[in-house]
């Protein structure tokens, strides 16, 4: 390949048992020069809870944004740009991290996207305007990106097809672990210490914890041969060949737009269950049943994923969403829309994507082992500036109903339907993927 430069000076060898032996969940990955050593089930939890400092950035605040807001002079729907500022700024931040970690590795960029993490949580805690908050995480959801961009990019170094699908379904149940809890978290904290900045500065610990375990146990699972360049021609064609193949572009943003919606559920969760279902006391106990669903359903997915195939299981699971999506949107009509409805079906669609993102992005990623680092940036990018954009439509346009979520839960499954539609030109519920080297 043109694009691949060798290091100009000599490092020593990395061991990837990625090849030339059996595939095995308890299969090491070793880098020889410093003698680490993580197997399959160290790396899925690492690789989770990285993913999950991100998730608790957004949800453990949602507890305190009435408190945040009022100390800090916001109001009404313009508190929830604590959460979309993050998502948006993490999601144009998403361009960076990917072309440095396939020339430097994965180590040194995850090194930096977690420190950037841990001081701009204390510089949160800090914040004495609404206007420097909202600034400050900007900032940190752009510099701390990489903690998004960079583990589908470690799995695919490791693996491909449809076991990467179940890598993915594997760390997503994790992940999803902790905002089903990342609420209570940050109620508890809120109500220790009496202030919402210390949930802040829990964000802080939480990375710093991750920095101590990704030092001392992640080997580098770049393969010395597919380091690439850093320049722009060469950054710009491996981005644009993760997004341009047509076999997988539909799959990049058919999970955009329907996480967006989701999204969307985040942006306005707190002020539907709490304002319009009377619920607030409720809330943690709410968002970590749905939470939860899409947890197991992930687990599920894992259990599957090889047997039937990342699309077959995402094709049917889509189809099912859109139906979810009917029955939502008709409750969300009636005159006096009950929890009890609302619930088990924001539940059930939560479920459901358990059954789509791992899968779509296990499908998205396939071709692209040699600029994963690139190929996972750029369709980061794609999926979280649009979510965020997506999601904070959606969160402001509440009205104190959930019928603009509902009806944008429908919305956005159609559109992701005709998304994939275009990669699959037409045929849905393809054989199983086997792995490409």
């Amino acid at each position: 390949m043109g694009c691949i430069s060798q290091p100009s000076t000599p490092t020593a060898p990395i061991v990837q048992t990625r090849r030339n032996l059996p595939s095995s969940d308890e299969r090491p990955i070793a880098d020889a020069a410093h003698g680490r050593i993580i197997r399959n089930r160290e790396l899925i939890w690492m690789m989770a809870l990285l993913m999950a400092c991100n998730a608790f950035g957004i949800d453990a605040i949602l507890p305190a944004l009435d408190e945040l807001s009022s100390s800090l002079g916001a109001s009404g729907n313009s508190r929830q740009f604590v959460i979309g500022a993050y998502l948006l700024a993490a999601g144009f931040g998403t361009l960076m991290p990917g072309a440095f970690a396939d020339r430097f590795g994965r180590r040194p960029v995850l090194f930096v996207a977690l420190i950037c993490y841990i001081v701009f949580s204390i510089a949160c805690a800090m914040a004495n305007s609404f206007d420097g908050l909202i600034v400050l995480r900007a900032i940190q959801g752009f510099s701390a990106a990489g903690i998004v961009a960079l583990p589908p990019a470690i799995i695919r170094d490791r693996v491909g097809g449809d076991r990467m699908a179940r890598m993915m379904s594997l760390i997503f149940v994790i992940f999803l672990l902790v905002p089903a809890i990342a609420p209570t978290i940050g109620q508890g904290v809120m109500h220790l210490f009496e202030s919402w900045r210390y949930i802040f500065v829990s964000m802080a610990i939480m990375g710093l914890a991750m920095l101590v375990w990704v030092y001392f146990r992640l080997p580098e699972t770049l393969h010395e041969d597919d380091r690439q360049e850093i320049r722009i021609g060469v950054i710009a064609r491996n981005m644009h060949r993760g997004v341009s193949n047509r076999g997988t572009i539909g799959y990049t943003l058919g999970g955009a737009v329907v996480f967006g919606a989701l999204f969307g559920f985040i942006n306005s969760s707190q002020q539907l269950i709490g304002e319009a279902f009377g619920a607030g006391d409720n809330f943690p106990l709410i968002f970590a049943f749905c939470a939860g669903c899409m947890s197991l359903a992930n687990w599920s997915n894992s259990r599957i994923v090889e047997l039937y195939g990342a699309k077959r299981v995402s094709h049917v699971a889509l189809f099912l969403f859109i139906m979810v999506a009917i029955a939502q949107l008709w409750f969300a009509n009636q005159p006096d829309e009950a929890l009890w409805t609302f619930v088990p079906l924001m539940a059930a669609n939560m479920s459901l994507l358990g059954f789509i993102g791992a899968n779509f992005g296990s499908i998205a990623m396939q071709p692209f082992r040699h600029i994963a680092g690139a190929a996972s940036s750029a369709q980061s990018f794609l999926r979280m500036v649009t979510g965020a954009v997506l999601g904070a439509s959606i969160g402001f346009a509440y009205d104190g109903t959930a019928r603009p979520l509902a009806a944008s839960l429908l919305v956005c499954a159609a559109i992701s339907l005709l998304f994939v539609l275009f990669s699959e030109r037409g045929i849905l519920f393809g054989p199983p993927q086997e792995e490409e080297d």
